[in-house]
């Protein structure tokens, strides 16, 4: 109890329900995507889903309850090895609401879907069950869960030994996928990778949205008349440092922005007017924060209780 009560004070008993409150809807809305696109025809994208789709397809148990049974295993390495309560909130009730949600809408959906049919376009099964399921399990990242399944194992190697946690679900998720191929055919397996596709999208975009802002770096020989007119016209906060070239051994200034995707063009136009032969280079920020024009990063106050740090430390451990 002295280590939940630790966690509590850590991240707050409101931020704690409100996040519970998020990972439900997300697994809600990923057992719909499972439900109604993945598991009726077969499509296996990966994770213990997938495992569960073929055990059904042998056996015809639920996949829900093959999608509980399967983690079991893996929710009790996970709990004594990625931090027991945060893991608990973050994984456990993700798992149960999506096992239970997974066979409420099996079965209640063949029903409804008779009257009122979606598609049975594999193709368009597959973009929507990725993207559904994506938007679902990006809820789910999003507050602080996790779907449970592989990406505890891959959470857990990567922790030992630092192989990177991508590459865990590639292989993870690929041998998976190549069963289901030797199962299923080759075509089910391709439009199983083009769901995982879709997934990863619609996670990218639930948790980091649609990125908005460019940066702009400039290395110049005329850094005060540049700067002079992107901060008259683009209105944006701007940073230098001096550089030297490695090639010419020559000194130049470094100029750096971050600008709307609006303001583009004219970052071209002042820069080909003031000096054009200036190396430009223009990429997409995924986030850009507390800057002039831009959203500010929003935090929790830290508290004033004292938290003990050693019991809080040893939790994550």
């Amino acid at each position: 109890m002295l280590r939940l009560r630790s966690f509590i004070e850590l991240y707050g008993l409101p931020r704690i329900i409100n996040n519970q409150i998020w990972i439900a809807a997300g697994s809600i809305i990923a057992a719909l995507g499972y439900a109604l696109f993945q598991v009726p025809f077969n499509i296996v994208a990966g994770g213990i889903g997938g495992i569960g789709i073929i055990i059904n397809h042998f056996t015809g148990l639920p996949v829900g309850v093959l999608y509980f049974v399967l983690n079991i295993p893996l929710l009790v390495v996970g709990f004594r090895h990625l931090g027991r309560w945060q893991f608990l909130f973050s994984t456990l009730s993700s798992v149960i609401v999506f096992s239970v949600f997974a066979d409420y809408f099996g079965y209640i959906l063949p029903v409804t879907l008779e009257k009122f049919p979606i598609t049975n376009d594999l193709l368009l099964n597959a973009l929507y069950g990725g993207i559904i399921f994506g938007i679902g399990s990006g809820i789910i990242f999003r507050f602080g869960g996790t779907i449970g399944g592989t990406s505890i194992i891959g959470r857990i190697i990567n922790n030992k030994t630092g192989f990177p946690l991508s590459q865990s679900y590639f292989f993870a998720d690929g041998l998976i996928i190549l069963t289901a191929g030797f199962v299923f055919g080759w075509e089910l397996a391709m439009l199983a990778l083009i769901t995982l596709f879709f997934v990863g999208f619609a996670n990218d975009f639930v948790m980091e949205g649609v990125s908005q802002a460019r940066t702009v770096t400039i290395i110049t020989n005329k850094p005060n008349e540049l700067k002079h007119e992107m901060m008259h016209k683009l209105r944006r906060g701007i940073s230098q440092w001096d550089v030297t070239g490695g090639y010419s051994d020559k000194e130049f200034t470094m100029i750096f922005c971050t600008v709307s995707r609006s303001q583009v063009q004219e970052v071209k136009t002042i820069v080909a007017e003031v000096n054009p032969e200036a190396f430009l280079v223009i990429g997409v920020a995924q986030q850009a924060r507390n800057g002039h024009g831009f959203k500010l990063l929003k935090g929790k106050k830290k508290s004033e209780k004292k938290i003990n740090v050693e019991e809080t430390a040893e939790e994550s451990g």
